[in-house]
């Protein structure tokens, strides 16, 4: 399933800020995911419930400045619902805050054409009692039923741009997985921003080639899912899966090969994971999924860990894959 080879050293460079040249705003280094408050155990392995994810919520609003991911078919809306709420519970978005969400396809029919991203957007309002975005994702195209619905002239992805042009969001991105999709449809469009989740880390580097070229072009990059599906944050103890599949126990090798430089000079594993994404020049912002306030605070702890230099030579020097980790996924929306 994953072919390893060695990445060089120097691919991975120094800190860098949090802004973006397309952005019109500067966003936090690292930006909380939302998904796992959805409730998503077919995903994660486990529920949130609705008093634990409403806790979750305040504690990432208590951070200044704040960055919050989520999407509109999250746990088919229950993320956006519980963000809403606590939303209306503070009288609005909190000062520093920075909110993206995502225009998602119809789940019945997979169907995601110009009304329908129009819909979503509708459904994203009403669910989080804004008036408007900072940021609008085109999300998962590789899952809808026709892309063309999508690509045509009028289609879903020119409806997200007219959408930014009545001001309904100050920048637009677009989050997806599969990286040879994703850099067909790039230079078609002038985003502002991309996501892209688990191709970026340090299991994975399918999107490294892809980041330099958006990044080439100004483009904000938010890397998504640094724990590779939360082994890394977990560890192989307690999980046997990698991006969210069942891994063997050579699969899961690379994973303990990383436990053990880190074993070795003390350093948290999701402190490493993390920080492998935030350390990259090119990566404006690394999305990290929550799943209680005990984990915000754990996260940026991880943040700002001292991880010293011998650390990154020496997991900096382990193979890692340039595969599709997600190619035979089965893609679960609960």
């Amino acid at each position: 399933m994953w072919a390893f080879r060695h990445q060089p050293v120097n691919a991975i460079m120094t800190p860098k800020c949090n802004i973006a040249p397309r952005l019109p705003f500067s966003v936090a280094s690292v930006c909380f995911g939302t998904s796992p408050l959805g409730s998503m155990p077919d995903t994660y392995g486990y529920a949130v419930d609705e008093e634990r994810a409403l806790q979750t919520i305040r504690r990432m609003f208590d951070q200044s400045p704040s960055f919050i991911d989520t999407s509109r078919n999250y746990g088919l809306g229950r993320s956006e619902e519980r963000l809403g709420a606590v939303i209306r519970e503070r009288g609005g978005l909190p000062k520093g805050c920075v909110l993206a969400t995502k225009i998602d396809r119809d789940y019945d029919e997979d169907r995601l054409d110009a009304s329908r991203a129009r819909q979503s957007v509708e459904e994203s309002l009403e669910a989080l009692g804004l008036e408007r975005f900072h940021i609008l994702h085109f999300h998962d195209p590789e899952y809808c039923r026709d892309l063309d619905e999508i690509t045509c002239d009028g289609g879903a992805m020119d409806e997200l741009f007219r959408m930014k042009e009545e001001g309904l969001a100050s920048a637009v991105g677009l989050a997806m997985g599969k990286v040879p999709l994703m850099r067909q449809l790039l230079p078609r469009w002038e985003f502002d921003a991309v996501i892209n989740h688990n191709r970026f880390t340090l299991l994975n580097r399918e999107a490294d080639d892809m980041f330099t070229e958006v990044h080439e072009r100004g483009i904000a990059i938010f890397n998504a899912a640094p724990y590779a599906g939360g082994v890394l944050a977990r560890g192989s103890a307690r999980s046997n899966q990698i991006t969210y599949q069942a891994a063997t126990d050579e699969q899961m090798k690379p994973v303990r090969d990383i436990e053990v430089i880190c074993r070795r000079y003390g350093v948290p594993v999701g402190a490493a994971a993390l920080q492998f994404s935030m350390r990259d020049p090119r990566v404006t912002s690394t999305i990290c999924g929550v799943s209680g306030p005990e984990r915000v605070d754990e996260t940026l702890r991880w943040a700002d860990w001292e991880i010293p230099d011998q650390a990154w030579d020496e997991l900096l020097a382990l193979p890692c894959s340039f595969d599709d980790p997600e190619a035979n996924r089965e893609f679960k929306i609960c």
